[in-house]
């Protein structure tokens, strides 16, 4: 079954529904769902649904990443069914939707994360798997619980400038530099397989390092991406990952704020776009079980620059999630 080149599958019966035309409604017009894709609600069942979480009252320093799923979206018009590097039509190998936006408390941290918990595992009965746009990286906790729920632990590839397994901040335990190590202390993540990803900058102690290791992580700084390459990094990646249910976590402020400056923390000397899209490409062979791109702030951003992306690095997860085979693919 031979995808055409709008994303769909040329057997109408079977044929996952895909992004608007563009050559028939301009790319400026209409609702702006992701990647212009059918809603949850037009489609039976989705084998992806990317889901939007307007939070961000975890966050320490920057706020904004409220605001972050819609500018994702509105970047996303640009994208388009095929993708060359990975060799595949995302949209078109399997039925992704648009959910829209899970409901958080804004006022009360611990009601938003028991929402997005519910709000995550109700999805599961749409959806086979979810990549979430955020919001700031607390979300990254309760999505780990629905995730532990269906698959037990599993494997965090953790993408980011910062650890985030700190402890509390003024005595709160959940915030967007927390996250990890509440999964780590409930069980949710697999010790022996998850991995950071781009951490650099000052930390508040020698000790992080070594409470970050006995809580399951090893580390790729982006110093290790610099100096040894993009391949070096991947090859450790796949050895530590190996074939462990894999969740990939992306704060976008992985990237230098050269490319990202829109987000709360930003920090010098991170990695380039093509460094980011190089790695999820090569992992399209893995367990992936779920995403989340994460701490998106417009407020901060220049010309779309980290909504962009962000939107591609979005396309890049859902087109590593996507099947493999002369059915699915040119």
């Amino acid at each position: 079954m031979q995808p055409s080149p709008n994303g769909t599958s040329s057997d109408p019966d079977s044929a996952p529904r895909g992004p608007v035309d563009a050559s028939l409604v301009p790319r400026f017009a209409g609702i702006a769902t992701f990647a212009r894709l059918p809603r949850l609600d037009e489609v039976d069942h989705a084998d992806i649904a990317v889901v939007g979480i307007p939070f961000d009252s975890g966050v320490s320093y920057r706020p904004g990443a409220r605001f972050g799923p819609a500018h994702v979206r509105e970047a996303s018009r640009l994208l388009r069914p095929y993708n060359p590097a990975q060799d595949v039509f995302p949209f078109g190998a399997q039925q992704v939707a648009d959910a829209g936006d899970l409901v958080a408390n804004p006022f009360d941290i611990s009601a938003a994360v028991a929402e997005i918990e519910t709000g995550a595992r109700e999805l599961g009965a749409r959806a086979d798997r979810l990549v979430v746009i955020g919001g700031d990286h607390t979300v990254a906790l309760p999505l780990l619980r629905a995730i532990h729920a269906q698959h037990g632990p599993v494997a965090v590839l953790h993408f980011d400038a910062h650890l985030d397994t700190w402890d509390t901040y003024f005595g709160a335990p959940t915030t967007h530099g927390t996250p990890f190590r509440r999964a780590s202390e409930e069980g949710l993540i697999d010790l022996t397989a998850s991995m950071h990803v781009g951490i650099r900058g000052p930390l508040y102690d020698k000790g992080d390092l070594e409470d970050d290791a006995r809580l399951g992580f090893a580390i790729i700084t982006s110093e290790f991406v610099e100096e040894n390459g993009v391949a070096a990094a991947v090859d450790r990646i796949r050895a530590r990952v190996g074939t462990a249910p894999l969740y990939i976590s992306i704060d976008i402020d992985v990237l230098d704020p050269a490319h990202a400056p829109g987000t709360g923390t930003p920090e010098a000397g991170g990695l380039t776009s093509r460094e980011l899209l190089r790695m999820l490409r090569a992992l399209t062979d893995l367990r992936i079980v779920g995403a989340d791109v994460v701490e998106v702030a417009p407020a901060y951003d220049h010309a779309q620059l980290t909504a962009v992306a962000a939107s591609h690095v979005v396309y890049e997860l859902l087109s590593a999630m996507a099947p493999r085979g002369a059915e699915e693919t040119r």
